[in-house]
């Protein structure tokens, strides 16, 4: 939370704004295979809820948003009213990478929903395009 805040603070300091929608979202830098990411975190109910909906653009210096499940289940999202085109990638309990799925914006219901390819324990969310990870890659959140 400190380091969210200090996070926050220096993405304001930096030019960059922080959509009212991701206030009190903690960060993360995960690595996926070889790429290292800094995401922001969903790792409670209403965190996951909200996920990046209403937000039109990833704060500067945030590569995407990882949602973290309590056990590792089948997982589904939709896009109502997210307005980023986007990838999901989906990660087993071990942190292996399942594979991923591009997910398109949709303003109003009925909106597709995006299921996960098994049981995942991560789901972490990119700009669509944006890394190219390859199933079995693995995830790995690094402490600090």
């Amino acid at each position: 939370t400190r380091v969210a805040a200090l996070f926050l603070a220096a993405v304001v300091a930096c030019g960059g704004t922080v959509p009212a929608e991701l206030e009190g979202f903690t960060q993360a830098v995960i690595t996926v295979g070889d790429e290292e990411l800094t995401v922001l975190v969903a790792d409670s109910p209403n965190e996951r809820r909200q996920g990046l909906t209403g937000v039109e653009a990833l704060p500067e210096g945030i590569d995407g948003m990882l949602f973290v499940f309590p056990n590792a289940a089948s997982a589904s999202f939709h896009m109502l009213e997210t307005l980023i085109r986007l990838d999901i990638w989906w990660f087993d309990a071990e942190g292996s990478l399942l594979g991923g799925t591009a997910m398109e914006p949709c303003p109003a219901k009925p909106c597709p929903t995006y299921r996960s390819p098994g049981a995942v324990r991560w789901a972490l969310e990119t700009p669509q395009g944006s890394y190219r990870f390859q199933a079995g890659e693995t995830l790995s959140v690094n402490s600090g």
